[in-house]
């Protein structure tokens, strides 16, 4: 009578060897809806990351240039000033070899530029070559204060 028992539930064990067809469809099919969400986020957060690394690049190139004119000028702004990456360079207020984070090129010193008011508030700042999401690499006083 042992016997029989044991053999029953030996046989009731063989004849369970795995998943169904229909367990393992409704698996990959709950697995591909998490992808078709997840993905997407994923790319939006690596782009606006990006973005935020540039706009804090532009930041860096103004407060040097606000430090510059500060320190060299006596805080004297005079119409319309502006201040290149290269003067910031060779004066030691930023370093060389700035990249844009985006793309990892390498800043224009010449044309990179930051331009004040005469009363010495930001007007933009200038970053070549130019970001991807950023027309002609122009950012705004708004832009670079407020966030």
């Amino acid at each position: 009578m042992l016997a029989q028992a044991i053999k029953r539930n030996l046989s009731k064990e063989e004849n369970q060897r795995g998943f169904t067809l229909i367990e393992l469809l409704a698996v990959i099919v709950i697995l591909g809806i998490i992808a078709v969400i997840a993905i997407p986020l994923i790319g939006n957060i690596v782009t606006n990351s990006r973005e935020d690394a540039d706009l804090a690049t532009a930041r860096q190139v103004y407060e040097a240039a606000r430090l510059y004119v500060i320190g060299e000028q006596n805080g004297n702004f005079v119409s319309n000033t502006s201040v290149t990456l290269e003067t910031l360079q060779t004066n030691h207020y930023i370093e060389a070899g700035l990249v844009l984070p985006s793309t990892k090129v390498a800043l224009t010193p010449a044309t990179t530029l930051v331009k004040f008011t005469a009363d010495g508030i930001l007007q933009s700042v200038t970053l070549t070559p130019a970001p991807a999401k950023v027309r002609n690499g122009l950012y705004t006083a708004s832009q670079i204060i407020t966030k």
